[in-house]
């Protein structure tokens, strides 16, 4: 029988070539590693209400990305200082993320607002805010919030007025800020839900319990507000030096 002891040197030797190659030399400056790609951590205040209550700006406008284009959206406080403050913070912590418009009704409205995580859901679905008295009318292109019945309901489900709304007015329904570009993209979002075209829309419920999961399984045409970001005022840097 053959002696292994020739072959398990020379891969003793092989191994020692290589480590000593790949050792870098006294003095010789080492290449730094390069640098970690940090991981998007998720703002707090999305699984802690309570760390969202800034005050808004007397006025300001968001952007909301959608899968059919962008829409402006210019807030106005003062028609109702509380539903713009949420608006405002939700904008702010990063909440329109990937955000569904779930119920959109032709020459009514389209509603969006619950969150495609359901932990994150869970939280701000009972994070609500107290009433604001209705100062405007639901004119085509306003934004309101979506509320039940009961006192002080409002937490984070909108919807943008298609056509002049005003028999909502008198239920409380109070707009908070009106679209200034896009309307034509939100005219243009997939229309599903009751009275829809399209048939039954998605189950509250479930859109609650399981988020985009179920919505993107059973309903893969609904439109999405991708992102949202603050933009600045028209005029806000005019005479800045």
């Amino acid at each position: 029988m053959k002696s292994t002891m020739p072959t398990l040197l020379a891969i003793l030797v092989a191994v020692a070539i290589a480590a000593h190659a790949e050792a870098p030399k006294p003095g010789a400056a080492v290449a730094p590693a390069p640098a970690a790609v940090e991981a998007a951590v998720p703002n707090p205040a999305l699984l802690d209400a309570s760390l969202a209550t800034e005050q808004a700006p007397e006025k300001f406008r968001v952007k909301l990305n959608t899968s059919d284009g962008p829409i402006v959206v210019e807030v106005t406080r003062a028609w109702s200082p509380q539903g713009a403050d949420r608006f405002y913070n939700l904008v702010k912590i990063g909440f329109f993320e990937d955000i569904a418009f779930f119920r959109v009704i032709p020459n009514f409205m389209a509603q969006f607002g619950i969150h495609g995580d359901p932990q994150i859901a869970q939280v701000w679905r009972t994070a609500t805010i107290q009433d604001d008295p209705v100062a405007v009318s639901n004119e085509r292109g306003r934004v309101t919030f979506a509320k039940t019945g009961a006192p002080n309901s409002r937490a984070t489900q909108f919807f943008i007025n298609f056509k002049n709304n005003s028999n909502l007015d008198r239920m409380g329904f109070s707009p908070f800020g009106e679209i200034v570009e896009g309307m034509e993209v939100a005219d243009a979002i997939y229309k599903v839900g009751e009275g829809a075209p399209r048939g039954p829309g998605p189950n509250q419920g479930r859109v609650q319990s399981q988020g985009n999961a179920y919505l993107k399984q059973a309903f893969p045409d609904l439109d999405y507000i991708e992102s949202a970001e603050l933009v600045e005022l028209p005029g806000a840097s005019e005479g800045a030096e």
